[in-house]
């Protein structure tokens, strides 16, 4: 007589399973992270902190009797400071990843033209290709190029 056994093994690890689902998600959330909001954020809280130590300032000279004022006037610093300050910011640190990401494009661009010339000047082909280029495009002479 022959019997059949039917055993249902999962092939794979529930736990294995569930911890790749969680680096997806991970992934996923790092994708759509804007890097200019978390750095203006950063910014704004150190902006904040500072106007929080000048007015600790400002209210430690007080006298006991104004002490609920003195944290009253605290916090409308530190809220309008916030509120004020929130969107100079997100432009200025927007401005200079702008700057930052034009200046590496410029260094960049300027070593692959190093790369060429350096190139240029061991091969002649590309130094006869450079040269029908550069004068078809009135660009010159090749010697100016260096």
């Amino acid at each position: 007589m022959t019997s059949f056994v039917h055993v249902n093994i999962p092939t794979e690890h529930p736990g294995v399973a569930r911890a790749e689902r969680a680096f997806a998600a991970l992934r996923d959330l790092g994708r759509n992270f804007d890097g200019a909001r978390g750095a203006a954020s950063l910014l704004l809280a150190a902006v904040v902190a500072a106007l929080l130590v000048v007015a600790n300032q400002v209210i430690d000279t007080w006298t006991e009797g104004h002490l609920l004022a003195a944290w009253i006037a605290l916090w409308t610093v530190a809220f309008a400071a916030i509120g004020l300050l929130a969107a100079p910011v997100r432009r200025a640190v927007q401005n200079a990843r702008g700057a930052w990401s034009r200046t590496s494009a410029t260094r960049r661009a300027a070593a692959q033209d190093r790369q060429l010339w350096s190139l240029a000047l061991t091969d002649a082909r590309v130094m006869a290709e450079l040269s029908r280029a550069m004068s078809r495009d009135g660009a010159g002479d090749v010697r100016s190029f260096s």
